[in-house]
């Protein structure tokens, strides 16, 4: 249990990262203009706001769609979603080959639109053989000539999973020979700790990370903030995943089946879930991917439309509910 002076400590740093966060945003004219962007007033529904992907010349929408949406989805109700997102203002979409058969049915969704999207994929081979094997079913599952990030996927422990990409025959050949040769645009990986995380980013000179930013894993996890200044200082896109986890599921919830599609404890209840969305998307992220649920990427879909950065009563609010959490993720 913390003490009362810990406490206060991480109070006062979890305030004080959602402030600085925002001042960071505030700072940068870019990011400026497209707060800008993301507060002006619409009569209609507006379309997705989109951030610079780095410093590569695309924008991306600060909102993705991960393929777990359209897993076991009927073809036809896949691409009747994805055109409707894409109508929204959605361009970017993430999937991998451990995700069911979401490459089989969001390929086929994605053939109208392919031009307009920027499409991440993943590899979870550590082997050069592997990764090339599986970038090439990738490749004809999603029925495209290239990806535009391709990220080795979940990196958690540097001795299985750095260690073997970046030994002799490992998949990091792979993958720079693939942008090298045009079937790959931009690399990426996505970590799931900070040990990993830091050494894939000392080790090669990767366009994006892909990792958790949660306010409960920042402020109980202590799982976060480190790994978005490392990945600034590098100058890495940072793209968020678990913006809308609560935290780890409780035994035997009564809603576990209803959400299926998370591993973890979503947050359902809309007041908390737009604080939560409003405090990934004031980091200085490029873009989200919320939950593999559609209803639940529906409700993110919108809030996102009408974001605005957090208050400091909100923060404080938002600290208080990490508070009682199990996060997801710990340092």
């Amino acid at each position: 249990m913390e003490s009362p002076d810990s406490a206060n400590c991480s109070r006062r740093r979890f305030v004080r990262v959602a402030a600085l966060s925002v001042a960071a945003l505030a700072a940068n004219p870019a990011w400026t203009q497209t707060l800008q962007r993301m507060t002006a007033p619409s009569a209609n529904a507006p379309l997705l706001p989109r951030r610079p992907f780095g410093k590569h010349g695309v924008e991306l929408s600060i909102i993705g769609m991960g393929g777990i949406v359209v897993m076991n989805a009927e073809q036809a109700h896949a691409d009747r979603i994805v055109a409707e997102f894409v109508e929204r203002g959605v361009n970017y979409f993430d999937v991998a080959p451990s995700y069911g058969n979401a490459e089989e049915r969001l390929g086929p969704a994605l053939v109208p639109h392919r031009p307009r999207v920027f499409l991440a994929c993943k590899t979870t081979q550590r082997s050069r053989a592997g990764a090339a094997t599986e970038l090439q079913q990738s490749l004809t599952r999603l029925r495209t000539d290239y990806v535009d990030l391709y990220q080795l996927h979940a990196v958690t422990d540097v001795a299985k999973d750095i260690d073997a990409v970046f030994a002799k025959g490992g998949a990091i050949e792979t993958l720079a020979e693939a942008r090298q040769s045009g079937q790959v645009r931009h690399l990426g990986f996505s970590a799931h700790s900070v040990e990993a995380a830091f050494a894939a980013m000392d080790r090669f000179d990767f366009d994006s990370i892909l990792f958790p930013v949660n306010f409960a894993t920042y402020h109980i996890g202590h799982f976060g903030p480190q790994i978005m200044a490392k990945a600034q200082a590098k100058g890495l896109a940072r793209l968020a995943l678990k913006m809308l986890a609560r935290q780890k599921w409780p035994a035997n919830h009564p809603d576990r089946k209803k959400y299926a599609k998370c591993w973890y404890q979503p947050l359902t209840d809309p007041h908390e879930a737009e604080l939560a969305l409003r405090f990934t998307l004031g980091q200085p992220v490029t873009a989200a991917l919320p939950p593999g649920e559609e209803s639940l990427f529906r409700v993110a879909l919108d809030m996102a439309s009408r974001f605005r950065p957090l208050t400091e009563p909100e923060a404080k609010e938002l600290e208080a509910l990490a508070a009682g959490l199990d996060p997801v993720f710990r340092a």
